[in-house]
């Protein structure tokens, strides 16, 4: 007898501003689901055209128990961090940044006489035993890349179809960018101890026979043994997931963390200048962490 596959849910992404007054779409956290996975954080940045001096610039910040993973469709960014690391990343490559115990990062579009931006900025809750780690960055340039379809099938993070990427993560997860150029059609193998969920990135696509568009979050549960993926013209789907994380997490702010008083100590040293390290060439001002003292368990992360 077959197992029924989980309901469908459709998750309605809310709009926000990052530094420079770009506009995102934040699918996770969402009020009905907070992770995916490990998958704690989810924006849609773009896509977006910007003048000389515009596009985005997030000041420095902190983050704490989380990995930050930026995929850049479009444009140029710089990121700059505490351990001294600057980096350019451009279109087709993945920056994963381990905060662990404590790092301070910046981005910001590249200068020049404007431009455009498109991103999918996300974090990665860290694992009890993995959290409190040294923190560290890498910049990669090259992922592996399968066409299938008519769909090319970039892999973010994780494995699919026999491809492996290279970026370092710490919990069982995939992050798959599935793009076609006109009619397309796949039937995209999956792991069934995963959850998924996806997201419309540009255009429309069919994904498990429901139509989506930018700014809806189809959380497509665990037990699928395989995903129906369709598009009539040019679009580009985000698909994540993981094994169910299956650890209470506090998101408040820029931190990942278990208890109140790890997240109030956080935010007391980073608006004290304690702990952590500057970030050197950044054009953006330094943020301030909202006041903890009536600390909200789910509080609205601010920044990328």
């Amino acid at each position: 007898m077959s197992v029924p596959l989980p309901a469908l849910e459709r998750l309605e992404a809310r709009s926000t501003e990052i530094g420079g007054g770009i506009l995102i779409r934040r699918a996770l956290p969402n009020r009905r689901r907070r992770t995916v996975g490990a998958w704690c954080f989810l924006d849609h940045a773009g896509p977006i055209e910007f003048d000389a001096g515009g596009g985005m610039h997030v000041g420095p910040h902190p983050h704490i128990g989380l990995q930050t993973f930026t995929w850049l469709i479009e444009g140029e960014v710089v990121h700059r961090d505490s351990l001294g690391n600057e980096q350019l990343i451009t279109p087709g490559q993945v920056n994963l940044m381990t905060a662990g115990s404590g790092i301070t990062h910046a981005e910001d579009s590249a200068p020049g006489s404007g431009g455009r931006l498109h991103a999918a900025q996300l974090w990665i809750a860290l694992p009890e035993h993995e959290r409190r780690r040294a923190p560290a960055f890498r910049n990669y340039p090259h992922l592996p890349l399968i066409e299938r379809g008519g769909f090319s099938v970039r892999v973010l993070a994780g494995s699919a179809c026999g491809e492996t990427s290279p970026a370092q993560v710490y919990s069982p997860l995939i992050g798959l960018d599935v793009a076609s150029t006109g009619r397309a059609a796949l039937e995209l193998p999956l792991e069934t101890a995963f959850e998924h969920a996806a997201l419309v990135l540009a255009g429309t696509a069919s994904v498990a026979g429901e139509t989506l568009t930018p700014g809806t979050l189809l959380y497509l549960g665990t037990g699928r043994e395989t995903i129906a993926l369709r598009t009539d013209a040019a679009a580009r789907v985000l698909l994540i997931g993981g094994t169910p994380f299956g650890e209470e997490i506090l998101v408040w702010w820029n931190f990942v963390a278990r208890t109140r008083a790890e997240i109030a100590a956080a935010t007391s040293d980073w608006n004290a200048g304690r702990y952590f390290g500057p970030v050197h060439g950044s054009p953006a001002p330094r943020l301030i962490a909202p006041d903890a003292a009536g600390l909200n368990l789910r509080p609205e992360p601010a920044a990328p």
